[in-house]
């Protein structure tokens, strides 16, 4: 955002130099890129009267100027310029000068005439650009520039005295894209009042209520429009603005074109509200339509370029075509020229995320798209029209058709907040009262309602539109009071530990327990194939089919996120079987993702799987079972110690009902929990047919566990009970039973039988072959008795033991096995 020093100074009487508003503006937050004088190398020009104009006796096109620059003689001029007359008002440049285009001026002779300066033009002295000057040398009439006097400073006379300042704004700015927006925040800073060309601007009707006597109409038909004000001028004089116009926006960088485009340009400098001129007579049927742009509809826009506009683009159309693309440019069908006598004059109010959207796809970045990108307010439309209206009724004699219309149902009332005292005091660290924060919000005009003591109910002006939280409010108070006030302090942070987390506590303690199970720890991708779900021959109907696709994925086999971690780790298993490392226990503790119907976001969940294949002791020689692979019982016995090192209750570890697909019958297990039945888990065996899918050769078991779900049970009770004082006794026990009889009913059944002196039992054989009839096993026990109270002996233990072996025979059919 560029502006000058003077222009700030005419909304705000502040006698701060330029550099010193610069660093209060900085320490605002709205950091002072620049500070540049302007025009510095025009100082030594001044002010000259051409006293007498006589031919040059050798030269038809050059004339001798007799030049008064002061109360000295008159000084010799040879002058080329076809304006040059007698009595004038001109630029003077003396010998020793340096013109901005770099050409030095000295005495010296012009066809035979000595020649002790230069006349110049606008072009000369940097003043219009290379083409835009008028044939001649500067023609300064007394009546624009009252004062004027031989050798008075150039500058001075022209108002030319000045300094640029520009501020680069953050994007939660908008309000400061308008002069009128910088010199509100220097008048909060100095406490001075704040004025306005314009404070108030009449009420234009709606589109609805707009009658008979507005000669155009206007439709909306996108919800990207929030506002949209439009007034008709007739009998305009197009013309070149005055000197001090052309030169407020020489300053910032905007080339001036004639008056009316120039006042739409001031306007949006001064109030930042961007606003464009159409030349009515050329808009079709009178009508203006905010429209979404049609397929491949093409438009020539005001810098010549014809551009193709997509159907998510906003446009300003007519009845025919597109007219501009709306908060971007204007197009040349419409554009306002010398011919154009009937103005109709455009303030509106874009959505920012559109014009944004509207800007990089046609690569067209504008003072214009600059503001709306930001945020507009959507109140300033119509005082912008009304500034607008009143300029070019003062430079172009415009007459101003009454009415106009107004389109403002898009316009959203702002937040009501409220800001506590307390709150402010306790994130900025300050001990400021509601007085002073009262003042300093008052002195950039947000104004709030005392609800008690401590707290405001503020409702946020219109023009700040980035205040949305209270936070914002309290951002506000810090930026105002100076940062440099607030007191410096350390934080104070408490002498003890931070709160653990259950999740991330749990995650840990999981980790630890599979590497003392002897796993490794695997870390794949979260996003995998999408043909692992037909790989593990998933069901048609299985939640782990409905996987969440990438729009942008690495790859065609990582296109989806992963529903299950078993599929990485099976990747895992054969690229280390297929590098000579074929005893696997592999695990992985990650998140998957599940799409449920009506969701926008994926469900996600945590899991736990693990892998075993190869040898159950690689390490062990080949004769102290060395070869001995892993089985189902590995798996089962990682999967016990998992629970108790959990300590969850409630849990039950059974054959499993139903079997997955991808699994092997016979070998599955699963984790249920005890009181609802609801599967928290799984183990078992992989299916052959899906190992040669993933190219494995060897059998894998697996577990599986929903971390998620085992999160939500409860820890079991931690109980203490004293050291034993007396010996235990251990008795052995083996029967034979019916092939289909579980184990584990049988160790629950014993359990229960045995009492409080049975404090521990355990399977230690299971056996078929020789000696054993078909359809029948040998289960055998290892069972131990304490008494916390007395030393055991024979009898007390035998009546227990025969208590067992009776249950176990009548309820299991079960034979004891002699020795």
């Amino acid at each position: 955002m560029k502006f000058t020093y003077n222009w700030l100074r005419e909304y705000v009487a502040v006698d701060l130099g330029p550099e010193e508003i610069a660093a209060r503006l900085t320490l605002l937050g709205l950091e002072v890129d620049a500070v540049e004088p302007l025009h510095a190398e025009l100082a030594p020009v001044k002010v000259a009267r051409v006293a007498a104009v006589h031919p040059h006796p050798n030269a038809d096109r050059l004339t001798l100027c007799d030049v008064e620059e002061g109360e000295t003689e008159l000084r010799r001029v040879v002058c080329g310029a076809p304006n040059v007359r007698a009595g004038m008002f001109s630029a003077l440049v003396t010998p020793g000068m340096v013109l901005p285009g770099g050409l030095k001026i000295k005495a010296s002779k012009i066809r035979g005439e000595r020649s002790e300066g230069m006349l110049c033009s606008e072009e000369e002295l940097g003043l219009a650009a290379e083409g835009d000057g008028s044939r001649g040398i500067m023609d300064l009439d007394p009546e624009l520039f009252p004062g004027l006097k031989p050798g008075i400073p150039f500058r001075e006379a022209l108002g030319l005295a000045d300094t640029l300042i520009e501020v680069d704004l953050t994007p939660n700015r908008p309000d400061c894209t308008g002069v009128i927006g910088i010199a509100r925040e220097v008048a909060g800073f100095t406490g001075l009042p704040l004025k306005r060309p314009v404070d108030q601007a009449p009420g234009l009707p709606t589109p609805e209520q707009a009658g008979d006597d507005v000669p155009f109409t206007v439709s909306v038909e996108a919800a990207d429009c929030h506002r949209y004000a439009a007034r008709l001028l007739r009998n305009v004089r197009i013309a070149p603005s005055p000197p001090w116009m052309r030169q407020r926006l020489q300053a910032v960088g905007l080339r001036p074109i004639n008056n009316v485009v120039d006042v739409t340009n001031l306007v949006m400098l001064e109030y930042g509200q961007p606003m464009h001129a159409f030349d009515f007579d050329r808009l079709s049927g009178g009508q203006i339509r905010v429209r979404r742009a049609a397929e491949q509809e093409k438009i020539t826009t005001l810098d010549g370029v014809e551009r193709e506009l997509t159907p998510a683009m906003l446009v300003i159309a007519d009845a025919d075509r597109a007219v501009a693309v709306a908060g971007v440019m204007g197009g040349a069908s419409s554009e306002v020229g010398p011919e154009s006598v009937n103005i109709l004059l455009e303030s509106a109010c874009f959505e920012a995320k559109s014009v944004r959207a509207t800007a990089a796809a046609l690569k067209l970045n504008t003072d214009s798209s600059y503001r709306f990108e930001r945020g507009v307010d959507p109140q300033l439309a119509p005082l912008a029209m009304e500034r607008a209206v009143r300029l070019i009724q003062e430079l172009a004699g415009a007459q101003v058709m009454p009415g106009g219309i107004d389109y403002r149902a898009g316009v959203q009332p702002p937040p009501e907040l409220t800001l506590r005292l307390p709150r402010v005091n306790d994130l900025l660290g300050t001990t400021l009262d509601l007085d002073s924060v009262e003042k300093v919000l008052a002195g950039i005009e947000i104004r709030g309602e005392r609800v008690d003591a401590s707290t405001l109910r503020i409702i946020p002006p219109s023009f700040r539109v980035d205040l949305e939280r209270e936070v914002d409010l309290i951002e506000e108070v810090a930026r105002l009071i100076g940062y440099d006030q607030i007191p410096a302090a350390m934080p104070k942070v408490a002498m003890e530990l931070p709160p653990a987390d259950p999740a991330a506590e749990r995650r840990r303690r999981l980790r630890a327990l599979m590497l003392a199970a002897g796993c490794c720890e695997a870390i794949n991708y979260s996003f995998v194939n999408p043909a692992h779900a037909d790989t593990l021959r998933l069901d048609p109907e299985d939640q782990r089919r409905r996987a969440l696709p990438l729009l942008n994925p690495l790859s065609e086999e990582l296109g989806v996120m992963r529903t299950s971690l078993l599929p990485g780790l099976l990747e895992n298993a054969r690229h280390n079987i297929n590098h000579q490392s074929p005893d696997l226990r592999l695990f992985e503790l990650g998140k998957v993702f599940y799409v449920d119907a009506g969701q926008e976001l994926p469900r996600e969940e945590e899991q736990l799987a693990a892998v075993f294949s190869g040898r159950r002791y690689p390490q062990a020689p080949l004769l102290w079972n060395g070869e001995e692979p892993v089985d189902i019982h590995d798996v089962k016995g990682v999967l016990e110690e998992l629970l108790a090192g959990l300590s969850l209750s409630g849990l039950q570890l059974v054959p499993a009902a139903a079997v997955p697909p991808y699994a092997v019958a016979g070998f599955q297990l699963s984790l249920n929990r005890e009181a609802t039945g609801e599967p928290l888990g799984e183990a078992g065996k992989i299916q052959p047919a899906v190992l040669k899918a993933f190219g494995i050769k060897q059998e894998v078991f697996y577990l599986d566990l929903n971390l998620t779900g085992l999160s939500h049970c409860r820890p079991a009770a931690v109980g203490f009970k004293p050291l034993p004082r007396f010996p235990a006794v251990k008795w052995d026990l083996a029967l034979l039973v019916p092939e289909e009889v579980e184990a584990g009913e049988m160790l629950a059944a014993i359990r229960q039988t045995g009492g409080k002196l049975l404090e521990q039992v355990e399977i230690f054989d299971v056996y078929r072959g020789k000696h054993i009839e078909p359809g029948r096993k040998s289960v055998a026990f290892a069972i131990q008795y304490r008494d916390a109270e007395q030393t055991l002996n024979d009898k007390k233990v035998g009546v227990v033991h025969g208590k067992i072996i009776k249950m176990l025979e009548q309820r299991f059919h079960g034979q004891l096995r002699e020795a």
